[in-house]
């Protein structure tokens, strides 16, 4: 089995786009914002917004279940208030919900939580717990910067997110560390702002203690973990000289990487520097680079093609790569899975 632990829904039905743009509409009004109509959408729309898109490609690039959540790069956090925020996080979590009901062999459920600039993510527990306890998600993806590229909030390892923390981990679930779109012309947002954003969050937990008060908090930064392990041998001696732990003491029994890197390159790179057991597999389609490699003949986020071609990798660890890490990173899939099997057979 081949788990996808990075897929966003940007294929959604045009009525969900249509509805984030009455609320921001409504913002310029009176009270339009708290009673905007949800979305009616259909599962046959649902259906037909997938099947031609992530299921054909998972059935193309011999990929089996995707762990799948709202497009990050419409979060917008840094739009409206709180109560917008929840409204919106709200819509697009139970859209996903309902995607993983109608293929549960497919896609499993991660949450947009309901963030805000300047407001305590303890804001986001009902919402998470919500998810995790009634839609059987199995995770959630955390903005470091509500913001957009002005990062004005308290860094990751600040006690400001510390009851947040305390929930993920009474409930067992990890959290993909994304930004959302950029709000900062000076950063082109999947190209500078998620990298920015990967390559800073590392760099956090690299200075902190977090995981010493968190020791079972689990967080997957994406895209292959930006700049990191390009840079590992900067980060290492960096710890050194601030006399903290080495690496893999200090953070990888905590912290994971994707591999939504879209070239063989840097594929290797990333397989050569990070251990095999802090590794999950990813290509996040349909996302950020959807065009094909003239150089290859294949589309850039087949990252499945990179992995395979790397005939030093050992059995173990690609299975590992695959599958055995994403089901001890989001340790409520095998159980999830199982309910789903057995309410398919009754």
């Amino acid at each position: 089995m081949i788990i996808d632990c990075h897929g966003h829904y940007t294929t959604a039905p045009g009525s969900l786009e249509e509805y984030r743009k009455r609320q921001i509409a409504g913002l310029k009004g009176t009270a339009a914002v708290l009673t905007a109509a949800r979305p009616a959408i259909s599962d046959d729309q649902i259906r037909d917004s997938l099947q031609n898109a992530q299921l054909k490609m998972q059935r193309e690039r011999g990929t089996d279940l995707t762990i799948f959540s709202p497009r990050a790069g419409g979060m917008g956090h840094h739009i409206g208030d709180a109560t917008t925020s929840r409204h919106w996080s709200e819509t697009c979590n139970e859209l996903i919900h309902r995607v993983c009901t109608l293929y549960p062999d497919n896609f499993a459920g991660v949450c947009q939580l309901p963030q805000t600039p300047g407001v305590c993510p303890d804001n986001c527990i009902t919402e998470l717990e919500r998810c995790v306890k009634e839609l059987g998600f199995i995770g959630c993806n955390l903005n470091p910067d509500p913001s957009g590229g002005y990062w004005t909030d308290p860094p990751l390892t600040d006690r400001w997110w510390y009851p947040l923390y305390e929930k993920m981990a009474e409930l067992d679930v990890p959290a993909m560390v994304h930004v959302s779109a950029s709000c900062n012309p000076n950063f082109h947002f999947t190209g500078a702002h998620y990298i920015n954003a990967d390559t800073t969050a590392f760099m956090q937990f690299l200075t902190s203690d977090l995981f010493r008060d968190f020791p079972t908090l689990k967080f997957v930064i994406p895209h292959g973990g930006g700049a990191v392990p390009y840079h590992w041998g900067r980060y290492r001696g960096i710890a050194q000289d601030m006399g903290r732990p080495p690496l893999k003491e200090l953070l990888l029994n905590n912290v994971f990487f994707d591999t939504c890197v879209y070239h063989r390159p840097g594929i290797e790179l990333l397989l050569k520097v990070i251990p095999a057991d802090n590794i999950l597999f990813a290509s996040e389609m349909v996302g950020a680079v959807r065009g094909v490699d003239p150089e290859t003949g294949h589309h850039y986020d087949d990252t499945r093609r990179y992995i395979d071609a790397v005939d030093w990798l050992g059995a173990e660890d690609r299975q590992k790569i695959f599958q055995g890490n994403a089901r001890m990173v989001y340790s409520r899939l095998g159980a999830r899975r199982a309910a789903g099997t057995t309410s398919a057979k009754t």
